[in-house]
């Protein structure tokens, strides 16, 4: 891994549970780690409600958009999370995997986002103890 490592966050729409983590691993790693977000079928705009969860606990994500999965943004990572993006996601040698099994927010009342988030926002602080460690 480079001196810095390079997430990437992969989900289908990248209207939620992609720009949660990219967002909250942004927040967590202040700088230690860079982020990015992309979907296998970008939606037209973030989801509304997961905007509205992440701005409870003080993370501003109303400026992002979804954003297209390519190649050159797998190849610049160290470390793809995929979030249901089934085999849409293409896999690279050389490069680190993880498979998050968090539901898919879209459609759903803010309710039962919450512990969308809150589910992500534990595997994300345990993603900056594991990738800041001290070697």
């Amino acid at each position: 891994m480079a001196d810095i490592p390079e997430v990437l966050f992969v989900c289908t729409h990248n209207a939620g549970r992609s720009q949660m983590a990219a967002a909250m691993l942004a927040h967590e790693a202040a700088g230690r780690v860079r982020v990015a977000s992309a979907g296998s079928q970008p939606a037209s705009q973030l989801n509304p409600a997961v905007v509205q969860a992440m701005a409870e606990i003080g993370l501003d994500i109303s400026g992002e958009h979804p954003k297209p999965l390519t190649g050159d943004k797998v190849q610049a990572a160290d470390v793809v999370i995929t979030m249901g993006c089934g085999d849409a996601c293409p896999v690279y040698p050389g490069k680190r995997y993880q498979d998050w099994d968090i539901p898919d927010p879209a459609g759903l009342p803010i309710d039962a986002i919450r512990p969308i988030r809150d589910a992500i926002g534990d595997r994300v602080r345990a993603l900056v103890s594991e990738l800041t460690a001290p070697a």
